[in-house]
């Protein structure tokens, strides 16, 4: 099992995983707090601590300023990653993109500081995802498909767990 007796998992991201964190409600209201409310059902005795970082807005650039205080400082033992549709966003919205290529630098110097600090965390990234509306959001996959290329790609280099959201999403969407 991914996760252990008294492990403390991290989700970390942008708006996707952030989904209204407020006082009173520190998991969010989306996929982290269902996630943590189903896995409490199934393994009380376990345990098991849930904290929610995503920041809305938040960039891979974003993630790397604040991966020390927001990631490393926690001490997770897993750590869910969910980065990705703003760094093609803001090259639509704001003509502020991020390239592929800064894209993965950044996602590997997260990685790496990662492994550096918690030999043995355990990762599970995400890839980022686009629904195909508005009609004008179609043509943001030649931005975000090298992008989630790249995430695969790290996912097998670092040996983390992988969820092909936008595959999953692209089916349901069929």
């Amino acid at each position: 099992m991914l996760i252990r007796k008294n492990d403390v998992v991290l989700f970390q991201g942008d708006s996707i995983t952030d989904a209204k964190r407020e006082p009173g409600h520190e998991l969010g209201r989306g996929y982290a707090w269902m996630a943590a409310a189903q896995f409490g059902r199934m393994y009380p005795e376990l345990g098991v601590t849930f904290l929610n970082r995503g920041i809305s807005g938040n960039r891979v650039g974003d993630l790397q300023a604040r991966w020390e205080a927001d990631c490393l400082e926690l001490k997770p033992g897993v750590i869910s990653i969910y980065i990705g549709i703003n760094d093609t966003w803001r090259r639509y919205d704001r003509s502020d993109p991020t390239t592929a290529e800064a894209f993965a630098a950044g996602y590997r110097d997260i990685l790496d500081r990662t492994a550096e600090s918690l030999p043995g965390v355990k990762l599970m990234l995400v890839e980022p995802f686009l629904l195909p509306v508005p009609e004008d959001r179609r043509h943001w996959r030649e931005d975000l498909d090298p992008k989630i290329h790249g995430v695969r790609d790290l996912a097998r280099e670092y040996g983390a767990a992988y969820v092909p959201l936008d595959g999953l999403f692209a089916q349901a969407s069929a």
